[in-house]
């Protein structure tokens, strides 16, 4: 092989991941051949319909290995993706392991890699919620401290990273690649006209995801979270794409059928990236516990509520349409969230988030 040409090795595990691998793989593939590119798919997401809606959307190539993980606790999980992926890599030996996001896949990755000698790439570094108790800021912490070239979306990633005693010749600030996709795929949202299929009208809706476990596992919580929905929904219709774990825990806990019968209240399946842009972008807020959503609705301009304590992404708050919300305040917010868009207010977008952070993560690893 050309020794001009480097050889990369991308690896995805959950949905998240194949937002923000799909814009660098593509723009590698289009520097004329100095770069050669590997894709491995631990299969760390245990719902296949839900992982191949992603790929068959972004356009994504068949993954070169699978390796089949699926759904584990978070210490088994890691170590099987670890013992799965060691001879993939030994076989490959690539010059750069790109890793993104903050999955269990991203950090057991970077431990084999960092072990056998190959250097590491983290896309999404330096972001911390401070909240150790979330397996993600685990896995972040953990990457980041081994990964050779810290990729950031935004300048507070960047001063994260210096306190942690980060040099600044490891730090690249390069964007936000979730953007990246955005970009390249919001036409094609909007041409789906999905708020119309629904029956919802742009502007007049609530757009909910919810998943995290300190949400959806307790009892109490959830039922407080079903009870402002519904109140809401005499307002504005909500639409609400429902995770295969949240469905679970509405149905153990006696909320399933409260939800369904609401006229209010839309029920959906999991929805693609398509489609969920196009509900996003028409939504007249957003309530949501996802990463993503946040970045997404910081671009679109749409209110967003994070109903979790803290933000690894705090530049949306102070930089965008993001808000924190708690269970006792979510009524009072959400009605906020419906005025500020009915007011047309206009938030800004951070710097970088114009589409391009790919082209800046590939010449980051043709310069390193």
């Amino acid at each position: 092989m050309d020794k001009d040409v480097v050889k990369v090795l991308h690896v995805v595990g959950a949905r998240p991941n194949f937002m923000k691998v799909a814009p660098i793989m593509r723009t590698m593939a289009a520097r004329g051949g100095r770069f050669e590119q590997r894709l491995v798919h631990t299969g760390q997401h245990y719902d296949e319909a839900m992982s191949q809606v992603f790929f068959d959307e972004l356009g994504i190539a068949p993954p070169d290995e699978n390796l089949e993980v699926g759904s584990k606790s978070h210490a088994a999980q890691t170590a099987d993706i670890m013992l799965r992926f060691e001879p993939v890599i030994e076989a490959y030996r690539p010059d750069w392991l790109v890793v993104v996001g903050d999955v269990n896949s991203t950090m057991a990755a970077t431990l084999v890699a960092s072990k056998i000698g190959v250097r590491t790439a983290h896309v999404e570094a330096g972001l911390r919620s401070f909240d150790r108790s979330m397996p993600e800021e685990i896995n972040r912490l953990v990457t980041d401290a081994l990964a050779d070239l810290l990729l950031t979306p935004s300048p507070d990633a960047d001063e994260n990273l210096r306190r942690e005693g980060v040099p600044d010749s490891r730090i690249r600030q390069v964007g936000n690649v979730m953007i990246d996709t955005l970009v390249a795929n919001l036409e094609r949202a909007r041409t789906r006209g999905t708020p119309r299929k629904m029956g919802v009208e742009p502007r007049r809706y609530v757009y909910v995801t919810l998943h995290r476990p300190s949400n959806v596992d307790a009892r109490e919580s959830l039922a407080a979270i079903v009870a402002c929905l519904l109140e809401v929904s005499r307002v504005s219709p909500v639409v609400f794409p429902v995770h295969p774990r949240t469905r679970q825990r509405l149905a153990d806990f006696g909320q399933l059928d409260v939800l369904t019968a609401s006229p209010g209240v839309k029920l959906v399946e999991p929805v693609g990236y398509l489609d969920s842009i196009g509900l996003v972008e028409a939504a007249a807020c957003v309530l949501t516990d996802s990463g993503g959503l946040q970045e997404e609705t910081t671009f679109l301009r749409v209110p967003c509520l994070t109903l979790r304590p803290n933000t690894e992404r705090p530049i949306t708050i102070s930089e965008g349409s993001n808000r924190l919300t708690t269970l006792s305040t979510l009524r009072g917010d959400l009605e906020a969230a419906l005025a500020r868009r009915a007011t047309g207010e206009e938030f800004p977008c951070p710097a970088l988030w114009d589409g391009k952070a790919s082209e800046r993560v590939a010449d980051a690893l043709l310069q390193a």
